[in-house]
């Protein structure tokens, strides 16, 4: 349990619940945001337990829905994702109940509606959803719902990496690792949730059942006219086929050596994993764990810190993030430096459309516009394009460009 210490419930007093007279009985709401899987779902599984009745929802947020950083292919890969989620639930003689509004407004709501008095959710790392969280907490305790979260997003608590950093986020990636290297290995990811996982609960159903069916992308207003056929195909159901064939990579893993770089390498991958790992379609503990097991089946040894290097990037870059509010702006970031930078509109959408007339950059701008994908080194490229490189203007703009990546 110690890997859980940074996790949290929340019992409101007894005298605010909602519905006194169903008191003796739990009705779980499980609310999915990241973590789009039942493989490593502590917080679900947790919740179910004695439960008489649980609900699994999906927000469509309006401040994602508006976030002009979200294009049609980063849309189709979540809708996907739901779709194979609502089907994985199905099986399980449950559904997905996808709703539409803010979190804050919406879920008192459905709370009322449901007679819920447990709400479940993984814990999100990002600025954004842990202000969002707060406000769900102060919420829950005002009408009397017990809530349970628990850390599933990233590898470890970041809370206690930030404790054994004194109190700040480490921010260079050696003082990142020294930490980790003093700290136990991360969780084993949880089993999959399965009908004997949910026991005697049950999911109700309603006459207006197609109310809360997943949207299409026309339905979100989107024109899907000369819409490529997806390159990544969203859903927990594709992320654990993929994670399949990454292993059985056991060549790479074996001689443990950096991929070399071939031309194919700018090319999606059927086994890229990214944005399963982003949208939570793949647990990433399950990842570390199949990974560091392939390795000591290989190589008859302990595996070494560098191996999970990338995933580990990317706990550095959410432990950096995770109590700063304005991580993703300058102005108000302490561990940005503040750039005076260039406006220069036509320059900017030049760049943002592949039209710079330079062949590299352009036709790294088309493979993003029209796949929704780009390699790790094409992302450094036009990035230092639009900043430091040529342009000089702001990675904010960058990143508010509408692109369309998952």
């Amino acid at each position: 349990m110690s890997s859980q210490r940074y996790d949290y419930e929340f019992v409101a007093p007894s005298s605010t619940v909602y519905h006194k007279e169903r008191r003796s009985e739990k009705h779980l709401v499980h609310w999915f945001r990241k973590g789009l899987r039942l493989h490593d779902n502590p917080a679900l599984k947790e919740g179910l337990k004695d439960a008489a009745t649980f609900r699994c929802i999906f927000i469509i947020d309006p401040w994602f829905a508006g976030s002009s950083n979200v294009g049609i292919i980063k849309w189709r890969f979540l809708l996907q994702s739901l779709e194979d989620l609502d089907q994985s639930l199905r099986k399980l003689n449950s559904r997905l109940f996808v709703i539409r509004g803010q979190p804050a407004g919406v879920l008192p709501k459905l709370f009322k509606e449901w007679r819920t008095n447990v709400l479940s959710f993984e814990e999100d790392p990002e600025p954004y959803g842990r202000v969002r969280d707060e406000k769900i907490l102060a919420l829950c305790q005002d009408v009397g719902i017990k809530v349970i979260s628990r850390t599933s997003h990233t590898l470890y608590p970041l809370q206690k990496i930030i404790e054994k950093n004194g109190g700040s986020p480490p921010l260079t990636y050696r003082q990142f690792q020294n930490i980790l290297r003093a700290m136990d290995p991360p969780a084993s990811p949880e089993s999959t949730v399965t009908l004997t996982t949910i026991g005697r609960a049950k999911t109700p159903q309603y006459a207006n059942d197609d109310d809360y069916c997943v949207p299409t992308l026309e339905e979100l207003g989107f024109d899907t006219e000369g819409l490529m056929p997806a390159v990544w195909k969203g859903g927990e159901s594709e992320a654990l086929i993929r994670l399949e064939r990454h292993l059985e990579r056991k060549a790479w893993v074996a001689s443990f050596g950096r991929p070399k770089m071939t031309p194919q390498s700018l090319l999606a991958s059927s086994t890229g994993l990214s944005p399963y790992l982003r949208f939570g379609c793949l647990s990433v503990r399950l990842f570390y764990q199949s990974l560091s097991e392939l390795y000591r089946k290989v190589r008859k040894a302990p595996p070494p810190l560098s191996l999970h290097g990338q995933v580990l990037w990317r706990e550095f870059f959410y432990c950096a993030a995770t109590n700063n509010a304005n991580f993703d702006r300058m102005v108000g970031n302490p561990i940005c430096v503040q750039i005076p930078w260039d406006k220069n509109a036509e320059a900017f959408s030049k760049w943002a459309n592949g039209q710079t007339g330079f062949p590299w950059i352009d036709a790294i701008m088309t493979q993003l516009r029209q796949e929704g994908w780009i390699h790790h080194l094409a992302r450094h490229a036009v990035a230092c394009f639009l900043t430091r490189g040529d342009l000089w203007i702001s990675w904010e703009e960058g990143m508010k460009s509408n692109s369309p990546g998952v």
